[in-house]
């Protein structure tokens, strides 16, 4: 602690390892002696600057004007030694901001101003006489008298204050200070409030009101959400950003976000108006697209806009008639009950029907009554079509019946003599022995063709015609997938 506290002995500090209470003697607090010269040789030394001829530094830290080229080293060109000091600071000498500062060397600086506004001021003093030369020359050649205006008085006068009033629009100036290394210079920062008008942190004092950020000067919820909204001109932060161009600037930068996601080359920073521009043209194409959806839905179902308007007794299911019944349900005062119609169009007859869908039902199917089919939007048929059915049906039931009087009656079975590849054969076939020989070496080639696919000629023509000849050859170079000698076969 750098004091002791306030409720101990003020005058040191209360414990002694938390201070250095020793001082050392080699700590000082002075500061170095600019521009003090030690020695002034009269010829050139060994080792010296090349330029300047001094001890004290080399050539390339040397600040002196360069030295003429060829000129001798005379006392004229030698430059004195300076005076090289090192201090030991203690940690306070170490931070002093000001150690070392002379304060002579600020009037540098008044004076710089000074003649600077000494200069603007005769300057705005020739421009008044210029102006007022011109004004008397003026009113000589039109012949009239010269008037000594108060007008002309003041405007004799270099008012610093009446020119900065000229200069000075909408806001007060606040005179911010820039540090340069030329003594510092003024920027005009415009403020945004106007003095006589409240804080928004003084318009509600109690701490639970809405939040303040003095960092940033925000203040999101309303301050005085129960006073008057005509008589307040502060609603919050909040209000300002949902409302004019806020709204439609957030969803520029949302798109903007959304279209670099996809891999558009868009950024609301670096590129504002092409950013601007592709969400104009995306705000057309989709009005467009939502138009062109809208008109093929109401081409597809129509308004319903348009159309009359639905009875209440449809809509709400009641009336404001009153009916009044009897112990047995009969009306004694009042009009009956009126059944709403179905929004639906009734007794409409497409495709020559004479009754609606639904007015016929069997076997679990609905149909149409006037023709009994039980396909909805098929063509009426009439009583044709009833006949049509009732004999399809009669017929139907004949042949399920001569079916099963088959099976219940044996079937015979026929001995047929069958040929070697199991079709129907006369008892007159004789098959040649000669033909047989070629038919199997026509089935071997053809075999080993189809072993290998490469071998296959591209131009291959095959004859339809088959004979027994062939038909046995076939079943006999056949192989039996369930013979155990079908490998030991070539």
């Amino acid at each position: 602690m750098s004091s002791a506290p306030w409720y101990l002995n003020a005058d040191k500090p209360s414990l002694k390892h938390q201070r250095k209470w020793k001082s050392d003697p080699n700590y000082t607090k002075s500061w170095y002696d600019r521009g003090a010269k030690i020695y002034q040789a009269d010829k050139y030394r060994k080792g010296a600057c090349e330029n300047c001829g001094a001890m004290t530094h080399n050539v390339k830290s040397c600040m002196e004007r360069p030295r003429k080229i060829g000129a001798k080293w005379t006392n004229k060109y030698i430059a004195p030694d300076e005076k090289i000091e090192t201090f030991e600071l203690d940690y306070d000498g170490k931070r002093d901001r000001w150690n070392g500062f002379d304060p002579s060397t600020y009037t540098r600086v008044i004076e710089k101003y000074e003649a600077r506004e000494e200069a603007r001021k005769k300057y705005l003093k020739e421009q008044q006489l210029k102006k007022l030369a011109v004004k008397n020359s003026k009113q000589h050649r039109e012949g009239g008298a010269i008037e000594d205006d108060e007008d002309d008085e003041d405007a004799l006068k270099v008012d610093e204050a009446k020119v900065d009033e000229s200069k000075q629009v909408d806001f007060a100036k606040v005179e911010k200070r820039v540090r340069t290394t030329g003594g510092g210079s003024t920027g005009t920062v415009r403020n945004l409030r106007i003095r006589e008008d409240t804080a928004k942190y003084l318009l509600n004092l109690d701490v639970n009101s809405a939040y303040y950020d003095p960092k940033t000067r925000s203040m999101r919820e309303d301050p005085l959400p129960d006073a008057d909204p005509n008589e307040k001109f502060y609603e919050g932060d909040n209000k300002y950003r949902n409302s004019g161009q806020a709204l439609e600037f957030k969803q520029m930068n949302i798109h903007a976000w959304e279209a670099f996601e996809k891999g558009h080359d868009v950024h609301m920073q670096a590129a504002p108006s092409q950013a601007e521009l592709l969400y104009k043209n995306y705000k057309i194409i989709k009005e467009k697209l939502i138009s062109k959806s809208k008109e093929t839905i109401l081409e597809k179902y129509g308004n319903a806009a348009t159309e009359e308007n639905i009875s209440k007794e449809l809509l709400l299911g009641q009336s404001e008639r009153q009916v009044e019944y009897d112990r047995t349900g009969r009306i004694i005062q009042g009009q009956e009950e009126v059944i709403p119609r179905s929004k639906y169009e009734e007794d409409v007859y497409i495709n020559n029907h004479t009754s609606v869908w639904g007015s016929w039902w069997k076997d679990h199917q609905w149909g149409y009554k006037c023709c009994k089919q039980t396909i909805r939007n098929s063509y009426c048929t009439s009583a044709a079509g009833i006949e049509a059915a009732e004999a399809a049906a009669d017929l139907m039931k004949e042949n399920m019946e001569r079916k099963e009087a088959a099976q219940d009656m044996p079937v015979q079975a026929e001995e047929k003599r069958l040929a070697s590849w199991g079709t129907d054969v006369s008892h007159d076939l004789v098959l040649d022995e000669k033909r047989l020989a070629e038919a199997l070496k026509k089935e071997e080639k053809k075999m080993k063709e189809e072993k290998n696919e490469r071998k296959r000629k591209y131009n291959v023509k095959y004859e339809d015609e088959v004979t027994a000849e062939d038909m046995e050859a076939y079943r006999l170079k056949r192989v039996h997938h369930d013979d155990p000698m079908k490998d030991f076969l070539h």
